[in-house]
């Protein structure tokens, strides 16, 4: 075993063309470290409906040049095999690690398989990416982007000509093609023969900017906005000052690109910490609201003050905050969202006599929705110009959010007024989350089998009226590995997480609000019954 292990090294070491990646195989090689081989050996790297993500390092279970370049290869042939023979593949790129060379080795194997390849000009935002596609009408798109994921990853997520993400079946068919490659000496990499897209691209998209705004709307609201160490400053200060609003006050120690990420422990602004930095600076400037995105710019944070302190806004209270914002805009078509977030989107759509669909977790499903207007999804991701970027899009969102401030500072209101009237309306959708990230992914298999084998009945003592397993799929939804509860005023999805070692329990109850007056109690209510949820869900699940 050990033997074969150490040939299947030696084999993977002889083709790498990473001087950094063949020198770290070769000591462990050279150390006979059969543990840590045994793990970069163990498989390979899974490509799924998020392309490819996991940590830098030599090996297949590892992201690296070699993998990217089978990858990329495995892409081409399944362009080439659906027609695509000399069809344009644009593909972007992050500022973390190896993401360039990740970006130019996509490149030369599109060029070595016949089809045209063009690279945007530097590190910029994903949904700089996701417009390009469809700009250029490439037929497919690469991003070499982690998004907010730990400093030591990487990752490569494809759309197809569409401009969104790769669903079922392409995902497997892809997959099909990259394991049909045999060695990386049978695909051509020539050293030249692909663009370099000039500042044309990002131009068209700061311009299609221009729609995410009403004509005339205030722009008055002042924001303090982190980049999170990643590649969104220049092109949210562009378009800010594109449609007119004060220049955002910068959290300067994040504010330029870091693969390292130094202030962070992860760079997502949910996590704790995260957005430290960002409330000391509005503390010293007093700004009206806080933006902030994640390392690709694809997510949008948003905080608020309350009281003397500063708060994060959940995802799905700028979800709803968005959809009245639009609404009372006077927007048509499809309002749709994720069945991991709040339910009263769907209520909001329902009032203003709009379609409403529910999609399984992530954009490249929402994106899909027939008519798509707006779309969302608890994990700060904001559809706002589906005309524009068919994908979530953390600067767009950014800028609608901000012109909402504007109206509602122009009224001598905020944010949280709007919220509170919300609550008022519609009941208090108060959400929150269980997840546990883990070492060792056994852990989410036994919490899922357990919760499947095991069913609670009750949460918080509310009666579970309704549990379904999601792997079976539903009338609307294709099967998923996930499990839905149904109780009485609340509602509980258990998940793995589909690009992070996470166990993932999204957590939302509903409390009838008489009047303002009423909400006090409706908040004491429902973070009550949250934690108790928490609390029973947890020993349900054994995490």
């Amino acid at each position: 075993m050990q033997d074969e292990l150490i040939a299947r090294a030696k084999a993977w070491l002889a083709e790498d063309p990473d001087a950094e990646t063949r020198e770290e195989l070769a000591k462990l090689i050279d150390a006979q470290d059969v543990t840590e081989l045994a793990a970069r050996f163990s498989g390979t790297l899974q490509f799924g409906t998020a392309g490819l993500r996991g940590e830098l390092g030599a090996g297949p279970m590892r992201m690296n040049r070699s993998v990217v370049i089978r990858a990329a290869a495995g892409l081409a042939a399944y362009l080439r095999k659906k027609g695509q023979t000399d069809g344009l593949v644009v593909i972007g790129y992050d500022a973390r690690h190896k993401s360039a060379d990740f970006a130019r080795d996509t490149a030369a194997v599109m060029t070595g398989a016949g089809l045209r390849a063009a690279v945007l000009p530097r590190p910029l935002p994903t949904p700089v990416l996701a417009y390009a596609i469809r700009h250029l009408g490439a037929a497919a798109g690469v991003e070499v982007t982690a998004s907010h994921n730990p400093p030591r990853d990487n990752g490569y997520k494809v759309y197809l000509g569409d401009g969104s993400q790769i669903v079922p079946p392409a995902d497997a068919e892809i997959a099909a093609e990259i394991d049909a490659i045999t060695s990386l000496g049978t695909v051509p990499r020539p050293d030249s023969g692909w663009e370099i897209l000039d500042e044309g691209v990002l131009e068209a998209y700061l311009a299609r900017t221009d729609a995410v705004l009403a004509q005339g709307s205030p722009r008055t609201a002042r924001t303090v906005y982190t980049a999170m160490h990643g590649v969104g400053k220049d092109v949210l200060l562009a378009a800010f000052a594109r449609a007119g609003f004060p220049t955002p006050v910068l959290v300067t120690e994040q504010a330029e690109p870091d693969p390292d990420f130094p202030t962070v422990a992860f760079p997502n602004p949910e996590e704790p910490g995260a957005m430290d930095l960002a409330f000391a600076t509005a503390h010293e400037t007093d700004p009206d609201l806080i933006i902030a995105n994640d390392p690709d710019a694809d997510r949008c944070a948003v905080a608020v003050k309350d009281g003397a302190d500063w708060r994060m806004l959940r995802g799905d209270e700028v979800g709803a905050l968005l959809a009245e914002h639009l609404v009372r805009r006077g927007a048509r078509g499809t309002f749709a969202e994720s069945i991991v977030s709040s339910s009263l989107l769907g209520r909001i759509a329902e009032k203003a006599g709009l379609p409403y669909e529910e999609t399984l977790t992530g954009f490249k499903w929402i994106a899909r929705v027939e008519g798509l207007r707006y779309g969302y999804e608890e994990a700060l991701g904001y559809c706002v110009d589906p005309d524009g970027v068919r994908d979530k899009d953390g600067i767009t969102a950014a800028l609608l959010v901000t012109e909402l401030a504007s109206e509602l500072k122009e009224q001598g209101r905020t944010l949280l007024d709007l919220l509170d009237d919300i609550a008022v309306e519609y009941g208090l959708h108060a959400t929150d989350q269980l997840s546990v990230r883990v070492e060792d992914l056994s852990i989410i298999t036994n919490a899922m089998r357990r919760l499947r084998e095991q069913p609670p009945t009750r949460l918080a003592g509310l009666a579970i009226t309704k549990a379904e397993d999601l792997t079976k799929g539903t009338d609307r939804l294709p099967p998923t590995d996930g499990l839905r509860y149904t109780l009485e005023g609340a509602r509980v999805i258990v998940r793995p997480s589909g690009t992070e070692p996470k166990l993932k329990c999204y957590l939302e109850v509903v409390v009838s609000v008489g009047t303002r007056d009423h909400l006090p109690a409706a908040h004491a209510k429902a973070a009550e019954l949250l934690s108790a949820i928490k609390r029973d869900l947890s020993a349900a699940a054994g995490i």
